[in-house]
């Protein structure tokens, strides 16, 4: 499991909150033509962006090539432990995006990560 720091990091908001869609926090890329550093990803802090990096990615467009899972399991064996679901719901989130998708919170993709990696 990963850190409490990186559970923190990609927490949903709570029940009863409104969330914003993620395309309109600032600094961040409306489309991945304009998505010129990681952290203007939707979903991308300097954590993730950390991690990214850590994996040989230096541009957000190098993603649209990706895939998720497999960057999930590179950063599982990078750090030597089991990243939180999440971290992997972060990763299809800034894959799709950079192929086109629509900007959507992380937690969009968790339902579908479970469908077709079951537990992880």
């Amino acid at each position: 499991m990963g850190s409490a720091a990186d559970t923190a990091r990609h927490r949903q908001p709570s029940a009863g909150r409104t969330s914003r869609t993620t395309d309109r926090r600032p600094g961040k890329a409306r489309t991945a033509a304009d998505c010129q550093q990681l952290e203007q990803l939707p979903n991308i802090g300097p954590a993730i962006a950390a991690d990214l990096r850590s994996l040989g990615i230096a541009h957000p467009s190098e993603l649209a090539t990706r895939d998720a899972f497999v960057l999930y399991q590179a950063l599982c064996a990078k750090t030597g432990k089991r990243q939180d679901p999440c971290v992997l719901d972060t990763f299809m989130a800034a894959t799709d995006f950079m192929r086109g998708g629509q900007a959507r919170p992380w937690w969009a993709y968790t339902q579908q990560r479970k469908v077709i990696y079951g537990a992880v």
